[in-house]
């Protein structure tokens, strides 16, 4: 890696810009309470794990979330704890779906874990209960999908209550859910201690501190096909690191902002003020925002459709903009070069359309060999990682989509909020 040259930013007072004071909402979450704050021996601990995983026909087509959850999990069983599983699978809408049974999570979790995994058909119930207090230290439950019951997505108190009976303690290591207010993920927390597990602390201490005191140089990779989704977490980021390059689809709404022509491309032009309010943040002494060079275009995003590399400025008013071309992997690679950290949110181009995908390949290659800590944020951006066995590659992918996003915005997530303070645990 070479040198890299900074570009403006506020002045850095005690580690961090001086223009961004320590978010006291992430500052609040890097403070909660774990496992390793409490005593767990004979305890009936309820987790939330997030094992929402892909499946096909019945059976689990990635496993890469219920491994996640593993340390966790293990460090419970290993200090004699009574371990009741919850998790979500699909949207099952709160009503019963054969096709979203947990029974396939249990089975694969008891063959990482190497000892067993009892699947109960239910989350709640006298069945359930029951189980539960046949359970000795080192057990391992796995409830039926919370949302079965409409309760869980409602966050309704009644559900909430009955999850709680089966335990002492609330463990939350899903982040992945960690932005919804549901009953297992919120609101059991009014009715049991709640700590966070190993996964989920990792997540907090890792994107928390690219919040609260971010390393730096710092560069930002924001991708993803709508600016709408993203606008919380570009103007966020803007305040905190020192290059934010743009891509996706999203890039061409900036670039009509600036005057461009992108043909038949994905533009919003409801958020094209949105988009010159961003341009502007980055000439303001914030972040420098880094823009495509060239793009991969073709009529349409499907197999075996002719295509070419133009430059920006040169998108034809038949054709769409589907992936960024080579220079722009190359700018940004270079974007990257000596940077102490890089955050990468969303892909580059239509990535589950071949060729389209090769902006992005390309630049997780370049990544994966660089020196920097490499932190992807979750997503879709994980599935094409993935998918070039490249996510190993990275020094950490998160868990979370959705999650991830309000997290960089410097949200509370409500998963996180109602978790213990250390000092109370």
């Amino acid at each position: 890696m070479g040198l890299f040259v900074p570009g403006r930013r506020p002045q850095r007072v005690h580690g961090r810009p001086a223009e961004l004071t320590t978010d006291a909402t992430i500052g609040g979450a890097l403070h909660k309470a774990t496992i390793r704050d409490v005593d767990l021996a004979g305890k009936r601990v309820l987790v939330r794990v997030d094992f929402n995983v892909p499946m096909e026909a019945g059976r689990i087509v990635d496993d890469s979330r219920i491994r996640a959850a593993i340390p966790t999990i293990k460090d419970l069983v290993e200090r004699s704890a009574r371990v009741i599983l919850m998790t979500h699978l699909g949207r099952p809408d709160g009503q019963v779906d054969e096709a979203y049974r947990t029974r396939p999570l249990a089975e694969r979790l008891s063959d990482l874990m190497e000892r067993p995994v009892r699947h109960l058909d239910d989350s709640i119930g006298p069945a359930v209960e029951a189980a539960v207090r046949a359970m000795q230290d080192g057990d391992m439950v796995m409830l039926e999908n919370v949302r079965f019951h409409p309760g869980e997505t409602k966050n309704d108190p009644a559900f909430a209550k009955h999850l709680a009976a089966l335990g002492d303690l609330y463990v939350n290591d899903a982040f992945g859910t960690a932005h919804r207010a549901h009953a297992s993920t919120a609101g059991i927390a009014e009715y049991l201690p709640a700590v966070a597990g190993l996964l989920m602390e990792r997540e907090i201490q890792t994107l928390g501190r690219i919040m609260v005191d971010p390393p730096h140089p710092l560069v930002a990779i924001i991708g993803g096909s709508k600016i709408s989704t993203k606008i919380g977490v570009v103007r966020s980021l803007l305040q905190r690191v020192d290059r934010l390059c743009i891509g996706g689809a999203m890039a061409c709404t900036f670039f009509k902002a600036k005057g461009l022509e992108m043909g038949r491309s994905l533009v919003e032009e409801d958020q094209l003020d949105v988009a010159r309010e961003l341009l502007a943040l980055a000439g303001q002494g914030s972040g420098t925002l880094v823009l495509p060079l060239d793009a991969v275009i073709a009529a349409e995003a499907r197999p075996g459709v002719k295509v070419a590399t133009v430059a920006i400025d040169a998108v034809p008013a038949d054709m769409k903009v589907l992936d960024v071309g080579p220079m722009t992997v190359e700018r940004f690679l270079q974007t990257c070069d000596g940077a102490h950290a890089v955050v990468w949110n969303g892909p580059l181009g239509v990535y589950e359309v071949p060729p389209f995908d090769r902006g992005t390949d390309a630049l997780a290659e370049g990544l994966a060999g660089s020196d920097a800590e490499t932190i992807i944020g979750g997503g879709d951006l994980v599935a094409a990682l993935q998918k070039q066995h490249l996510a190993d590659r990275m020094s950490f992918v998160s868990t979370g989509g959705g999650a991830t996003l309000e997290f960089l915005e410097g949200r509370m997530l409500p998963g996180i909020a109602v978790l213990r303070d250390k000092n109370d645990a």
